[in-house]
């Protein structure tokens, strides 16, 4: 199996991102959250007016405590600027792509190679802490002619395992990665191995999103664990760049 029809079968898959080209030359950003607690539940994504960062956050007041809180709420996506690149990540660390260094006019954005880009930008990094799933960190980042997602999961010496995989830039073509393997059991194994081939032949951001959360669809007699989908396009030319993005939330979905 590839793509969807492979998260289509992962009970709780976690977090996903998926990382690629479309048909029409867009590069392709799209991040799902699944949440079996009622904290985890009770979230959105929300994006702002300029399509340039998607914020996960509660949709209400819950008592979460602050250490809760730094692992729910995070910007998912961000956009440097829609001609130097997407980043992508189920964390806090998303923001550490587009911080200065050394408080110098430096931005990873202007290295042309992803897989450095999250190996700088996750140095400090490590898997969360939460037992006992530590759930591993996955990131994503697309620059001008190249791409890489990352996991940072728990090794057996409990050190961080950091893993990156370069994913090629193919009209149509993309990868996918997950927290976990999809098997809901306690606590939750972390994903393995390569990220998942997947076909991008969506030709908009909200038919790509729309197709994401269906495949996340609960199979009969089983939980539904959704709770959003995000989703942005880019394609860049000398002349102008094109940009769509599109938003799904569960709770919102519930509500009509």
């Amino acid at each position: 199996m590839s793509g969807l029809e492979a998260l289509a079968e992962m009970e709780y898959p976690g977090r996903v991102i998926i990382i690629g080209k479309s048909t029409e030359n867009h590069d392709v950003v799209l991040y799902a959250v699944t949440g079996r607690s009622t904290s985890s539940q009770e979230r959105t994504i929300k994006m702002d007016e300029g399509m340039e960062r998607f914020e996960v956050q509660p949709f209400k007041e819950a008592k979460i405590t602050d250490e809760q809180r730094a692992l729910l709420e995070y910007p998912a996506i961000m956009v440097k600027n829609f001609r130097s690149g997407i980043v992508v990540s189920n964390g806090k660390q998303t923001t550490d792509f587009v911080k200065r260094k050394h408080n110098k006019k430096f931005l990873f954005f202007g290295q042309n190679n992803a897989v450095q880009v999250l190996e700088r930008a996750l140095k400090n990094w490590s898997y969360e802490p939460d037992e006992p799933n530590y759930t591993p960190r996955i990131s994503g980042c697309i620059l001008p002619g190249s791409a890489a997602l990352s996991i940072i999961k728990r090794s057996w010496d409990m050190k961080p395992e950091k893993h990156y995989f370069e994913v090629p830039l193919v009209n149509g073509k993309g990868k996918m990665i997950a927290t976990y393997t999809g098997v809901n059991v306690n606590p939750l194994p972390s994903f393995q191995g390569e990220p998942i081939n997947v076909n991008i032949q969506w030709f908009t951001a909200r038919d790509a999103v729309e197709a994401m959360y269906e495949a996340l669809a609960p199979k009969e007699g089983k939980p539904d664990f959704r709770v959003a989908v995000a989703g942005i396009y880019i394609n860049r030319n000398q002349k102008f760049y094109d940009v769509n993005a599109h938003v799904k939330n569960r709770h919102e979905v519930r509500r009509k």
